[in-house]
């Protein structure tokens, strides 16, 4: 079933459109004009990043590319013995196969909203996985459904026009039973702005024909320290985090869901690293940052480089 916060960021979308409308005298509930004026806010930043609704729905449409792909090419490379030899049973490689199809059900679904509202849809890239076996590709299956989740969370609340972001609704896929993670690591799924998707989605993408580029452009990229893995770490523990621009860095910044605000932040020296804090589990999204508010909330502008997948037990 569709996620709870993706139907939340649908209905603030359609409250927006609806309050536009009203009266002088508002006939909205106090929780109802809380939702309105958070999707002012959303939509106020999608235009300081100069995206409009279609603008949103391309984006979409880049990720769910590069997921279709990213199945059509496993699924080719590596045959169902292969995903049996790391202990999946029939019932789960077929939910992954099933996955992979209903990602190309939704560049179908995506490029139909799109050309009606008269607009070219994008067009598949060239794209570089990197995976060399069936255990690499469902571990990047994993890291590609949490990020698309995120992306839909983080993109809802931007479109305006509610009718269009119904029309590109897309139904929540999970592949953490597969890779034999925590089913729900967290009470909710964690919302990412789009520029923070596309730094995650950017390293797999070679190239795009010409007029399928989008107008974002990716965060400097952060990775652990040589020699350190980000698949199993613990909360408290001390990480050394890399980048070229952590020089503007004062804190590193763990985004996940659940957590009031959306991120924690953590102080941020380049020799000694940061620590990660306590309370944290499952996937979690790590960036640098030139500032660590107290409200939690982690905006484009103060973000130095990231993110991150880091993998918190």
């Amino acid at each position: 079933m569709p996620s709870f916060k993706k139907t939340l960021g649908v209905v603030v979308a359609g409250l927006a459109a609806v309050s536009s409308a009203l009266p002088a005298i508002p006939k909205l509930t106090r929780s109802q004009m809380k939702m309105y004026e958070h999707a002012k806010r959303q939509n106020a930043a999608a235009a300081a990043l100069g995206l409009t609704d279609i603008d949103i729905l391309q984006f979409a449409l880049t990720l769910e590319w590069l997921e279709a792909t990213f199945y059509q090419q496993g699924f080719a490379q590596f045959p169902a013995t292969d995903f049996q030899a790391l202990g999946l049973d029939q019932r789960e490689i077929d939910d992954l196969l099933k996955i992979g199809k209903t990602e190309e059900e939704h560049v179908i679904l995506l490029q139909g909203a799109i050309a009606q509202a008269g607009v070219q849809p994008v067009q598949p890239c060239t794209y570089n996985f990197g995976f060399t076996d069936a255990a690499s590709m469902v571990g990047t299956a994993a890291v590609l459904e949490n990020v698309g989740v995120s992306a839909y969370l983080g993109a809802a609340a931007l479109v305006s026009d509610g009718s269009i972001l119904t029309a590109g609704s897309i139904l929540t896929t999970f592949v953490r039973t597969a890779t034999r993670g925590i089913a729900v690591p967290q009470a909710f799924d964690t919302p990412l702005s789009p520029k923070q998707v596309f730094s995650l989605a950017a390293p797999f993408i070679s190239s795009c024909p010409e007029g399928s580029n989008l107008i974002l452009t990716a965060f400097p990229t952060l990775a652990m320290a040589a020699g350190a893995s980000a698949t199993a770490v613990a909360a408290g523990a001390t990480v050394q985090l890399q980048s070229d621009a952590g020089g503007g860095a004062t804190h590193c910044a763990f985004t996940t869901g659940g957590v009031p605000g959306g991120t924690v932040f953590s102080p941020f020296d380049q020799a000694a690293g940061c620590v990660v804090p306590q309370g944290l589990a499952g996937v979690v999204y790590v960036n640098l940052a030139s500032a660590g508010p107290l409200n939690g909330k982690l905006t484009d502008d103060i973000i130095v480089a990231g993110p991150m997948v880091m993998q918190v037990s």
